[in-house]
């Protein structure tokens, strides 16, 4: 596997044209003024949260899930430290459809397929916890029951947004080996992705031809001012590393036909550039040193090379990409990877590490195609009675008007000396969430005084050895 910046196949680049590119069938008309975009991610939908579900599922078909799950007497939403089970997952696209209604377009950041669902799957499939090595039979029946989630999930989605358009990324869970897209789970769920999804915004050929190559594809869901460009930054990453080279080679030349046409480009990722803070800060406590890091337990979140070539490609189209969106931590962050790019976290759905479940609406603005605002929406699971509501507008909170990524860097140079800006930071990051883990009894927020520079630093400091020398003279 090559580690080295990609370099461009002469046959590859007499391809390109195919892979992927935009022209959406049926686009939406652009919209006049300031309108708003929806964006949420990590659903990861477990759909075995009641065993005893296990067998009508298998049964059924996917059009019949969400019968048998209201059949099921687990009528509470999932809590912190756990993906989210149906009463979830109802909850919160219902405010997706409620807060979406304003949306021009939809944006999914990833991850629909709950964390280890293979596993448990097949500990009801052997109806034993030590199972046995699956055999071709098992697989067959895992993969049938992953491809069925899939379908459920996105036709969960579909019924949410309506006629809104809505464009995504793929997810690392979004597999049927948990560790990013594999070849099989692609081919297998390209037509899902696309007939659920991704239909009217791109062309149906080209979406397949990419997605199922690699798990990328682009799009004009508004009309040719603005191209959408989502990318698999999984197979980027150390625990599933791929050969992204074409993908790579891919971003050039999309970003490149962007730029000679005049068009702006939203950029949407699952996994983030940078560290991984939240791994970080965790090794870092176990190794005795709180709010010190070392290479051993600093931890990234890409394979340096790939992260190095990808800002190397952003670093050739200064002003064409307006908007970028990851997610991933689940949590409400933001990394800074250039002076002109500024990657927005979208928080997550499930509260498996602690957030309250939310999503974001920005505020964008047509003449420019980039957000000036938003407002996060969080669920606190705290609450007898759960509900979706305004956690807060980010101008508001902080103070801070003009664009988005201006604002956003701005506050990376406030956050080192404001202690108001800080606590807002920190009290947002896990999407309002106070309170305690009774296994740990810390909170579930992750951050603290002593911790601090650990996330503070991940806002703006890409490079490991950059990223450490600002922990450690914080």
């Amino acid at each position: 596997m090559s580690r080295c910046p990609y370099f461009f196949l002469v046959a590859l680049l007499g391809m390109l044209a195919s892979l992927g590119c935009g022209g959406a069938a049926n686009p939406q008309p652009q919209p006049v003024g300031n309108y708003q975009v929806l964006a949420f991610s990590d659903l990861h939908f477990n759909p075995l949260y009641d065993a005893s579900l296990y067998h009508a599922l298998v049964a059924a078909d996917p059009s019949q899930w969400a019968a048998i799950f209201q059949s099921s007497k687990i009528t509470a939403p999932s809590k912190w430290g756990s993906d989210p089970n149906y009463p979830l997952l109802a909850l919160a696209l219902s405010a997706v459809k409620q807060r979406a209604a304003g949306s021009a377009v939809i944006v999914y950041t990833g991850d629909l397929v709950g964390h280890g669902l293979a596993s448990m799957f097949y500990v009801l499939y052997y109806g034993k916890l030590d199972y046995p090595p699956p055999d071709q039979e098992a697989v067959a029946a895992m993969q049938a029951f992953i491809d069925k989630t899939v379908s459920f999930v996105t036709a969960q989605i579909r019924a949410s947004a309506g006629d809104i358009p809505v464009v995504f990324a793929v997810g690392n869970t979004d597999s049927y080996a948990s560790t990013g897209p594999d070849q099989t789970f692609l081919t297998q769920n390209a037509e899902t992705f696309y007939t659920e999804l991704a239909k009217g915004t791109v062309d149906q050929q080209g979406f397949l031809n990419s997605f199922t190559s690699g798990g990328y594809y682009s799009a004009e869901p508004l009309g040719p001012s603005w191209r959408v460009i989502s990318l698999n930054t999984n197979v980027f990453t150390p625990a599933a590393p791929g050969n992204p080279d074409a993908e790579l080679a891919w971003l050039d030349y999309e970003l490149g036909e962007a730029q000679a046409a005049g068009q702006s480009v939203w950029l949407l990722l699952h996994v983030p550039l940078g560290a991984n803070t939240q791994l970080t800060a965790s090794n870092a406590a176990k190794a005795g040193t709180p709010g010190k890091v070392t290479e051993s337990t600093t931890s990234m979140m890409l394979i340096p090379g790939y992260q190095t070539a990808l800002l190397q490609i952003l670093a050739k189209y200064p002003e064409v990409v307006t908007l970028s969106l990851s997610a991933h931590t689940h949590m409400d962050e933001y990394r800074v990877i250039s002076p002109d790019v500024v990657l927005e976290g979208v928080p997550g759905i499930s509260p498996i590490f602690g957030g309250n479940p939310a999503f974001k609406v920005f505020t964008i603005t047509p003449n420019t195609l980039a957000a000036t605002d938003y407002m996060s929406f969080s669920c606190d699971l705290q609450s007898p009675v759960p509900q979706f509501n305004r956690l807060y507008t980010f101008s508001v909170a902080y103070s801070m008007q003009g664009p988005l990524d201006s604002s956003l860097i701005e506050l990376d140079a406030l956050l080192v000396t404001s202690s108001t800006q800080q606590a807002l930071y920190t009290l947002y990051f896990a999407n309002g969430n106070t309170a305690v883990n009774p296994h740990t009894q810390a909170r579930w927020n992750p951050i603290n005084s002593v911790n601090w520079p650990i996330f503070a630093c991940g806002i703006s400091n890409m490079g490991q050895q950059e990223y450490m020398d600002c922990v450690n003279s914080y």
